[in-house]
């Protein structure tokens, strides 16, 4: 592990305090959104370090249909930037935030068209998520496991297709269901409806 931590690949920003509860507080915990020196900060260092996925995803307010419609089905929730991450803070309470991770990185992979910089996110996002090495290892059966490592030796921006489907089904039926059950979405819930009846 230590060896895995030490990695420049897998370096994370010094002195960068991570949000404790992003989109519950849309005054400081998303900032990043909002904050345009971070944001400038965030722009330099993806364009500086090639494994940089930013600690809150930049997102508007949701406003309070767009909230309730989280629960009505999973894809509402995954094409919403701020519900992905109230959906991820509700993961790392599950000690499995590394399946959001391991989603956002294969969809900006699947953006990308330079050859080398699709074979350094390839090799990267192999090394974070699915080495037995990594400590955000994703759970992936031995048939996905063996597809992507046929794939690696000439990657493209689709390398980790199966993988990402398999991840998302996961999430669906696994944590979504409890995440509509959880304290963080239904104060979420509580709270941005409150703030729209007094407005």
């Amino acid at each position: 592990m230590s060896r895995h931590e030490a990695s420049p690949t897998t370096v994370q920003p010094a002195n960068h305090h991570r949000p404790n509860a992003c989109c519950f507080c849309w005054c400081c915990c998303c900032s990043c959104s909002w904050n345009e020196d971070r944001e400038r900060a965030w722009r330099a260092s993806r364009e500086t370090k090639l494994e940089t996925i930013p600690n809150c995803e930049a997102c508007t307010k949701p406003t309070p249909e767009e909230v309730r419609g989280w629960a009505q089905s999973f894809e509402k929730l995954m094409k919403s930037p701020a519900g992905r991450n109230v959906f991820r803070e509700f993961l790392r309470t599950e000690y499995s935030e590394e399946n959001m991770l391991f989603w956002l990185a294969c969809e900006e992979l699947k953006a990308e068209c330079n050859k080398h910089s699709i074979d350094e996110k390839a090799r990267m996002i192999y090394e974070d998520y699915i080495s037995i090495l990594s400590p955000k290892e994703v759970s992936l059966d031995s048939r996905v496991r063996e597809v992507i490592n046929r794939k690696m030796q000439e990657p493209s921006s689709h390398t980790f297709d199966d993988a990402q489907l398999q991840i998302y089904t996961l999430m669906h039926r696994d944590s979504y269901p409890r995440f509509l059950n959880s304290a963080i979405y239904k104060s979420l819930l509580q709270s941005i409806s409150h703030s729209s009846s007094e407005s």
